[in-house]
């Protein structure tokens, strides 16, 4: 038997029928396209240990979509970064980079934060 996530699983607690299949509910997100986004960007430091990170905020699309875009800021900036939970980072200070990628893709793109 595999494991399966319980978070997805509905309406059921507990069932002793050995044929009982649990129903999932799905969070499917499609990408909206990059001319319609409007992406916020700033510098963080509070809780990574002092370093500075460019976050990229209100991106709405797909994990996978994120994890892609994630990887051309870096390729971009020449540095690392990535997507984790639910956030698009770059390590450094890429600001005015990122937002002119960015601008260059479609998207609507302001500063956030001093």
């Amino acid at each position: 038997m595999s494991k399966k996530s319980k978070k997805n699983r509905i309406n059921v607690v507990y069932s002793t029928n050995p044929n009982f299949e649990y129903e999932e509910e799905f969070d499917e997100v499609s990408s909206i396209p990059f001319s319609e986004q409007n992406l916020y960007v700033l510098v963080d430091r509070k809780n990574r240990g002092g370093k500075t990170v460019t976050l990229i905020e209100g991106f709405t699309g797909s994990d996978e979509d994120a994890s892609d875009l994630a990887k051309k800021l870096k390729q971009k900036c020449g540095v690392g970064g990535g997507f984790k939970q639910g956030e698009i980072y770059v390590q450094g200070d890429h600001r005015n980079k990122v937002q002119q990628f960015l601008k260059d893709l479609g998207a609507n793109v302001k500063f956030k934060g001093g």
